[in-house]
């Protein structure tokens, strides 16, 4: 089985920053207790883009993150309230390499 790696990128309405923190950190939660997840990691760019990267052991582990009926909430809210655009990217794993010192 191939791991499933899911890039979202996003521009926050300013105004929501507040509200939207607050629902980021419990859609992080969520995603740890997920059967299969394996990290998660955010990044903001130098002009405020923000980039999450999502990992999931498989394809199963990753669909049922997407249909969890609180992410399904979280995401209806993100496109109601908090981004200004985004945009999202699922890929199967083809090749993985580590090194660790």
């Amino acid at each position: 089985m191939s791991r499933v790696v899911t890039v979202f990128r996003n521009r926050l309405v300013e105004s929501s920053r507040p509200a939207y923190g607050t629902v980021a950190d419990e859609m992080s939660t969520l995603a740890r207790t997920m059967p299969g997840f394996v990290d998660v990691k955010t990044f903001t760019a130098d002009d405020g883009e923000r980039v999450t990267v999502v990992t999931f052991a498989d394809r199963a582990s990753h669909d049922a993150w997407r249909d969890h009926p609180l992410h399904r909430k979280a995401m209806e809210r993100g496109r109601d309230e908090f981004y200004e655009t985004y945009s999202i990217q699922v890929a199967e794993e083809t090749y993985r390499a580590e090194f660790e010192r």
